[in-house]
């Protein structure tokens, strides 16, 4: 599938913050509304994007039409998740497309709005953003991840992440090199649309991160379940972004002495693509923002990620 990209955001464009998952605070929304005013953006609130109904922003008709609403005003040049958790999921097939064919948009958020990304990837081809998300909190995105999300929407510049060998997951890797179109984000996302609208990875480079709360077993189904899916026949490789949480396992005993970098070496052995391990991204604090959707090369000597710009 050819990638649909999105005119890049100029100063005085519309853009608009919507809650597709859980609930977020509102004076960090408010936060994250500053820092896109300050590029020169124009910045909306969906008409829910403060409800709550249980621990999901407003039911699911609500979330689904805000993000619908967004996507489809010409007016709205970038639609920003306000946060993840949970919810993305159950909103996938009321997803309307059709305005995005002659006018793209890039959606910004990662870990549960992974779901978001893939729908959006398998019906139209739409490129993303796997960028943090407007709830602001400096001491979570700052200076640097605000640097890096404005320069992945108003340039088109590639975007290149290095491997941090203090991430658990650096000490992974098949050597090798690979091109292809860079999918994917969280892991428990991925594997959950696995047979329910993961699209085919044929002539990809997966990109997988893990959130905080989860044990080894869990890792090992995903991957296993992953591995298992005809969707991934035809991959062309993997980066490993963070999986926090698991430094608590180094060395258990009870575990056998295993830890994450044992799981995910020997799962991932089963794709048979090279492996890059230790990308800062994902679940932890500063993250950068990294295309999804257009072409990417890995290349393991050298210890990068890159990714050409989610827009035009």
């Amino acid at each position: 599938m050819n990638s649909l990209l999105p005119p890049r955001l100029r100063p005085g464009d519309r853009v608009r913050i919507v809650s597709p998952a859980s609930p977020p605070d509102r004076a960090g929304v408010e936060r994250g509304a500053e820092v896109f005013s300050s590029w020169g953006l124009r910045v909306e609130f969906g008409t829910h994007v403060f409800d709550r109904w249980g621990y999901l922003a407003g039911r699911d008709e609500q979330r689904a039409a805000d993000l619908n609403d967004a996507l489809a005003d010409p007016g709205v040049r970038a639609v920003f998740a306000s946060r993840g958790g949970k919810g993305a999921y159950r909103i996938t097939e009321l997803l309307e497309t059709a305005a995005l064919q002659d006018d793209p948009k890039p959606l910004v958020g990662f870990s549960d709005i992974t779901h978001l990304h893939l729908a959006l990837w398998s019906r139209c081809g739409l490129a993303g953003l796997h960028g943090p998300f407007a709830n602001w909190d400096a001491s979570w995105s700052g200076p640097e991840s605000a640097r890096a999300l404005r320069n992945a929407l108003m340039t088109t510049d590639p975007v290149t992440v290095r491997r941090d060998p203090g991430e658990p997951s650096a000490a992974v890797t098949v050597e090798g090199t690979a091109r292809g179109t860079l999918l994917g984000g969280n892991l428990d996302a991925v594997r959950s649309q696995a047979g329910a609208g993961l699209p085919s990875l044929a002539g990809a480079i997966l990109f997988l991160e893990h959130q905080r709360g989860t044990g080894l077993g869990e890792v090992d189904r995903a991957l296993t379940q992953l591995s298992r899916c005809a969707e991934v026949r035809g991959l062309r490789g993997v980066v490993l972004g963070q999986f926090p949480g698991f430094e608590r396992d180094h060395g258990d005993p009870s575990l056998g002495g295993w830890e994450i970098a044992d799981v995910l070496r020997d799962r991932l052995s089963l794709f048979g693509v090279p492996v890059l391990g230790g990308i800062p991204a994902g679940h932890r604090f500063h993250p950068p923002t990294i295309p999804l959707g257009t072409e990417a090369v890995l290349d393991t000597r050298a210890g990068t990620l890159t990714v050409a710009a989610a827009v035009r």
